[in-house]
């Protein structure tokens, strides 16, 4: 079964080898945190979901880059969230629709109560994808933001 999530201009894929036809045919470089989670994944299924996605565009999917969790929720109910988007697809909103997306989907699952991320002190850009999606920088360390947000916040819409 393959799981599929859709926002107004993407396609979110979970990552498995049925994906990896299109990565081939999208010259898309398999990062080595795609293919040690198809790796995991052949050995436990149940990390279906919590690894990588491909963020596809929805009218044409192609691969505009892949975002996912670094594993299942921890002992606090926690998941760590990261993202890449190919060069010639940034400056267009897709980091913070596929975050958006996939932070929606995380909060509907069981044993979810918040989603973190880190970046760079220095990238503006991500900085600015994790403020529009609502996570509230928590601390900085070693030229680290740590990012968090938590499944109750009620947002203004």
């Amino acid at each position: 079964m393959e799981l599929i999530l859709h926002t107004n201009r993407l396609n979110l894929a979970a990552c498995s080898h049925h994906l990896f036809p299109l990565m081939q045919k999208e010259l898309y470089d398999t990062h080595p945190h795609i293919t040690a989670h198809l790796d995991q994944l052949e050995k436990n299924p149940t990390l279906y979901g919590w690894g990588p996605w491909l963020i596809l565009q929805a009218n044409h999917q192609h691969i505009v880059g892949d975002i996912g969790f670094k594993g299942k929720p921890d002992h606090r109910d926690s998941l760590e969230v990261g993202y890449g988007i190919r060069p010639q697809y940034q400056n267009n909103g897709f980091a913070t629709e596929a975050l958006e997306g996939l932070i929606d989907w995380a909060f509907n699952q069981k044993h979810v109560r918040s989603v973190t991320a880190q970046c760079r002190h220095d990238n503006y850009s991500s900085i600015r994808v994790l403020e529009k999606v609502h996570m509230l920088p928590m601390k900085e360390e070693f030229q680290m933001i740590h990012w968090c947000r938590k499944a109750n916040i009620l947002l203004k819409k």
